[in-house]
């Protein structure tokens, strides 16, 4: 069999679309941890990247914070995590949020530093507060590239959340850690034909939001 072949036979198969272990039931969870990592990623690195931008200060220490953070390896730091906390969300939770916090962090940093000065010093001369010439001037155009950062961390994060599968956790990985374990085939390629198709549906769904939340303008000079 090709991997066509696998693909047709794991989606027409009647039992992949019911039970515990159904496509819904495992692509919600999936869904659900992707989400929650994405959250908290957002709630450490976009304040940060935010004001250290606004500030034009700490390009170093975040360039260097984002480097060793991509250097950990995701799988370990989840081992390590499970053998210190045990079984829970937690340790599938932190090696996913350390993977998504540095694109984050470094490209919303870099969104607000190349925002062109001439209508930041324009709204300081109208003696608009520091926080407001963050949120109205800076923060609209720095939009699209901000939300860059957040569709890469996405994407590594749904693609990385198949691990969670290794501590007995459900999702979309599931299917390729119990076929591997099974040498059942069928089910990993249809598991990672899934992931891969989740993948997808994360690209679109950012594209759909920058173009309800970028304004024209913006979105014709980016």
């Amino acid at each position: 069999m090709n991997i066509l072949d696998f693909v047709r036979a794991f989606f027409t198969d009647s039992s992949h679309w019911h039970g515990y272990d159904g496509i819904p039931t495992r692509l919600l969870e999936h869904v659900g941890y992707s989400l929650e990592a994405l959250a908290l990623a957002a709630l450490i690195a976009l304040p940060v990247g935010l004001v250290t931008g606004h500030l034009g200060r700490g390009g170093n220490a975040l360039a260097l914070i984002a480097t060793a953070a991509r250097a950990l390896p995701s799988f370990g730091l989840l081992v390590l995590m499970f053998i210190w906390l045990g079984f829970g969300t937690l340790p599938v939770m932190i090696p996913l949020v350390v993977l998504a916090v540095p694109p984050i962090l470094v490209t919303t940093y870099e969104a607000i530093r190349s925002v062109d000065p001439s209508p930041v010093d324009a709204a300081r001369g109208l003696g608009m507060p520091e926080p407001r010439i963050l949120l109205q001037v800076e923060i609209p155009v720095a939009l699209p590239l901000i939300l860059g950062g957040l569709r890469t961390a996405a994407i590594q994060i749904v693609s990385t959340a198949t691990i969670a599968a290794y501590v007995s956790f459900g999702g979309l990985g599931r299917y390729i850690i119990d076929g591997l374990y099974q040498r059942n085939y069928e089910k990993v390629v249809g598991g990672a034909t899934l992931v891969a198709g989740l993948a997808l549906a994360t690209l679109l769904v950012f594209w759909a939001v920058g173009r309800l939340a970028v304004s024209p303008g913006v979105r014709r000079g980016t």
